[in-house]
Parts: C-alpha cells; sequence; structure tokens
C-alpha cells in the first residue's frame, strides 16, 4: 500500500454518511469522526499543510464554517498566518465582501481589509467542494484584497456536483487539491 492509499482509507474510515439530512434524498458526510480522532485528524493536517508548502502559499484563508476547523491548524502547521473568511456582518471593523448566488437566493462573505494584501500568496482551505459558489466567491474576494490566489484545497469533492468545472475559471491556473473525491 502506499501513502497515498493509506491516508486516503483513514480518512474515508472516519467519515459517517447521515442518510436523509439535512433534507430527504441528500447523504451528508459527516467528518466529525475524522475530527475526533486525533490521528486522522493529524494525518489530514499534515496533508493539507503540504498542499499550503506546495503552492508556496503565505496565509491560509479558513471558509466559515469547518473551514475554520481545517484551516486553522493547516496554517499552524505549515508556519502561515490564517485567514477567517466570514458570512456577512460577523467580523468588526472594516471589511471587504463579496455576494454570490445560492440555490434559493444569494449570500455574502466578508474577510477583514487589511488581513489580505499584495505579496500575500493564499491558500483557501475548506471541507467539501460542492457547487464551489463560496470557494468562487472567496476567490474573487482574495483577488479583490491585491493578494494572490495559491490554490484551493478540500478534504472531500462531491464530484457529482461539478464545482471542480465552475472554480476552474476562477482558479486561473492555480491548483485545486481534493484529497477524496466521491
Amino acid at each position: 500500500m502506499t501513502e497515498t492509499t493509506d491516508i486516503t482509507e483513514l480518512l474515508l474510515s472516519r467519515i459517517r454518511d447521515v442518510a436523509d439530512y439535512p433534507e430527504p434524498g441528500v447523504m451528508f458526510k459527516d467528518i466529525t469522526p475524522l475530527l475526533a480522532d486525533p490521528a486522522a485528524f493529524a494525518a489530514l493536517t499534515d496533508a493539507l499543510a503540504e498542499v499550503a508548502r506546495d503552492t508556496g502559499a503565505t496565509k491560509v484563508v479558513g471558509l466559515e464554517a469547518r473551514g475554520f476547523i481545517l484551516g486553522a491548524p493547516v496554517a499552524l502547521r505549515a508556519g502561515l498566518g490564517f485567514i477567517p473568511v466570514r458570512k456577512a456582518g460577523k467580523l468588526p471593523g472594516a471589511t471587504l465582501s463579496q455576494s454570490y448566488d445560492l440555490e434559493y437566493g444569494s449570500a455574502e462573505i466578508e474577510v477583514h481589509a487589511e488581513d489580505l494584501s499584495a505579496g500575500d500568496r493564499v491558500l483557501v482551505v475548506d471541507d467539501v467542494l460542492a457547487t464551489g459558489g463560496t470557494a468562487e466567491a472567496s476567490l474573487e474576494l482574495i483577488r479583490r484584497a491585491g493578494a494572490e490566489v495559491a490554490g484551493l484545497a478540500v478534504l472531500m469533492e462531491l464530484g457529482f456536483l461539478g464545482g471542480r468545472a465552475r472554480l476552474e475559471p476562477a482558479l486561473a491556473g492555480a491548483p485545486l487539491k481534493a484529497l477524496l473525491t466521491v
């Protein structure tokens, strides 16, 4: 078995399927068992920190909310700063905001205006890539702040939802790394 196979099997073994959550017909991928297992959480953190180093990132952005859980230890492990991107109205002080469309309506995310600047290379970290709407908005927000997108790293990509194809133009050649694809 290779190291990649080992980590894939470890991560998959710690993700629980929850049928019909949050609504009938949806198979929710619950990562809380993975987070509760220190060996699995450490392996995940190490793998994402390696992506941060490989992309030459100088900062890590975590997307609310599970992106905070993953992004903060990744930044720490990689020796980088961590920047939270939050839902609108959750950050004090001056912010930059970016609106984006959801399946039924719209949403808005924000970052502190002074947290990113020219010269920063930013890796976006989140738990799941689904349709790509939030990730796409975060990439635009990072560029509007004057920083460069180093890449996007996620624990799991839900390939059947087409987020990767949606993000390719927004990534503009920056890598998208999913540790698992389901």
